[in-house]
C-alpha cells in the first residue's frame, strides 16, 4: 500500500502528512498556523488565534459536572523553511533530504483528529476538551511562555510531545547553572615569589575545590529522577597573552584549546580561576541539598584559605524543575487506556526540559495549579535530523490512546 492509499484510509495520518508538508520552523509557523484555523473553520470547531499566534481550540462540556482535560502540542520544528517532500518506506514516513517534523506534528495531529471526532459525535464531549497549539518550543519555547493560561479552565494537561509510544513522562530536569571563582589574594612572579607560602595560585586551588563537588548522578530515585552535577568548563591561569594573539591574528581552529596551550604564561602565580556546572533534578528538594553541599564545599574551603584566597558559588536557574503531581489520576487513567489499545505504557522521568516545565509553574483560571505530563503518541527516530521518520503504524496506534485516554479521564 502506498502514502496516498494510507492516508485515504486514515484520517490521523492524513491530518499528520498535511501538517508535516508545511515547513514551520520556530517564529515562522504562520502557515501551519493557517492550515490549522482552516482545519477547524471546516469541521465547526471554536478555534482562534492569540495576539502572540498561539492557536487555541475548545471543545465544550456535555456533562457540566465532569472536569475539562487540555491536550497540548507545538508547532514548530527543527530545519528551515525549504519544501518538505514525504514519501513511504516500509512502515516509515520520511522527508526527502530533511526533518520530518514528526516533533511535533504527531501530537498536533493526534489532538485535531480527537476535536473532529468529538465535533462529530463519534467521541463523547465530557466534560469538555480544551487544546492549545503553541509557537517557538525548540528555539526558546517563548510560545508557551505566551499562553493566556487563566483563560485555560482544564488543571491536567497532556503535553504531547514525547518521542516513544506508551510514554508517560511525570516529571523532569531543571536547569541550573553553578559559576564558582576563586581568587588568591596575592600574586607574584614564580621566579621570585614561588618561595612565599602565602602567594597561592588560583589554578591550583580552584583544581583542589572542584575534586571535593561531586560529578554525574548524584542521586536517582525509583522512577527514573536524576539528580546531576557536571562541570562545564575550567579556566585558570596565564592564558590572557594566547587568548589576545588568537583574536588579533584572527585564528580559526576547531580545538582552540590546543592553540590556547601554545603561549600559556607559565612564570605567573595566578589569582583567578572559575569554573561552570549544569545542576539538573526533577526533584527540588535533591537539588537544594546537592547546591547546599556545594556550598558548604566553598564555605570549608573558605575556612582553610583565610586571609590568603577566597572562593564564590553562584547559583542562577534557567529552568525551574516539572516535579510529579501527588494526584496519580493522569497516570491511571493512562495506563488503563493502554491496555485498551494493547499495549503497555512507560512511565518514567526525564533529564530535560519541555514546556511541561512552564505550565507546572502557572494556574489556569480557577486559580489551580496545572499539573501536566509529557505523552508520546508515535514513535519517532532520529529526531531533529535529515534522517528523521515516524513509524506511521505506531502514530495511528497513537491516536488510539490519545482518544481512550480522553474517554478513560471522563469515566465515573
Amino acid at each position: 500500500m502506498n502514502l496516498e492509499e494510507l492516508r485515504k484510509k486514515n484520517e490521523v495520518l492524513d491530518i499528520f502528512c498535511n501538517l508535516v508538508s508545511i515547513p514551520s520552523p520556530s517564529l515562522k509557523e504562520d502557515r501551519v498556523i493557517e492550515w490549522i484555523l482552516n482545519f477547524c473553520k471546516e469541521n465547526g470547531i471554536d478555534g482562534r488565534k492569540d495576539s502572540y499566534g498561539n492557536v487555541y481550540i475548545n471543545l465544550p462540556a456535555a456533562d457540566s459536572s465532569k472536569e475539562p482535560l487540555m491536550l497540548s502540542s507545538h508547532m514548530d520544528v527543527v530545519g528551515d523553511d525549504s519544501p518538505v517532500n514525504i514519501y513511504l518506506e516500509d512502515d516509515f514516513i520520511k522527508a526527502q533530504g530533511r526533518t520530518l517534523g514528526a516533533d511535533d506534528k504527531a501530537g498536533v495531529a493526534c489532538a485535531l483528529k480527537l476535536a473532529k471526532d468529538i465535533k462529530d459525535g463519534k467521541v463523547n464531549a465530557g466534560g469538555g476538551l480544551e487544546i492549545t497549539f503553541t509557537r517557538d518550543e525548540e528555539s526558546g519555547m517563548s510560545g508557551v511562555e505566551h499562553v493566556e493560561f487563566n483563560k485555560i479552565k482544564s488543571k491536567h494537561i497532556l503535553v504531547c510531545d514525547a518521542d516513544k509510544l506508551g510514554q508517560l513522562q511525570i516529571s523532569g530536569a531543571s536547569y541550573t547553572n553553578a559559576k564558582i571563582t576563586v581568587k588568591a589574594l596575592k600574586g607574584g612572579h614564580s621566579g621570585i615569589d614561588i618561595g612565599d607560602e602565602t602567594r597561592l595560585n588560583a589554578a591550583k586551588l580552584i583544581a583542589e575545590l572542584i575534586a571535593e563537588f561531586p560529578q554525574g548522578a548524584y542521586y536517582t530515585d525509583e522512577t527514573g529522577v536524576i539528580t546531576s552535577c557536571n562541570i562545564g568548563a575550567l579556566v585558570a591561569g596565564g592564558i590572557q597573552n594566547s587568548v589576545a594573539s588568537i583574536v588579533e591574528n584572527g585564528i580559526k581552529t576547531n580545538d582552540y584549546i590546543t592553540e590556547i596551550m601554545k603561549k600559556t604564561s607559565t612564570n605567573i602565580i595566578n589569582t583567578l580561576g572559575m569554573a561552570s556546572y549544569s545542576i539538573r533534578s526533577a526533584s527540588a528538594e535533591k537539588e537544594n541539598e546537592l547546591k547546599a553541599l556545594m556550598q558548604s564545599i566553598v564555605d570549608k574551603f573558605n575556612d582553610k584559605y583565610k586571609d590568603l584566597a577566597e572562593a564564590k558559588i553562584e547559583f542562577e536557574v534557567h529552568l525551574l524543575p516539572f516535579e510529579r503531581a501527588k494526584d496519580d489520576r493522569i497516570e491511571k487513567v493512562h495506563t488503563k487506556a493502554c491496555e485498551r489499545a494493547g499495549i503497555k505504557n512507560d512511565i518514567s522521568s526525564f533529564h530535560a526540559g519541555a514546556e511541561t516545565h512552564i505550565y507546572c509553574h502557572n494556574k489556569n483560571a480557577n486559580g489551580e495549579t496545572f499539573m501536566p505530563v509529557l505523552l508520546g503518541l508515535a514513535d519517532v527516530y532520529n529526531m531533529h535530523s535529515a534522517a528523521e521518520k515516524v513509524d506511521y503504524k505506531s502514530l495511528i496506534k497513537g491516536y488510539e490512546v490519545i482518544k481512550n485516554t480522553f474517554e478513560e479521564f471522563n469515566k465515573d
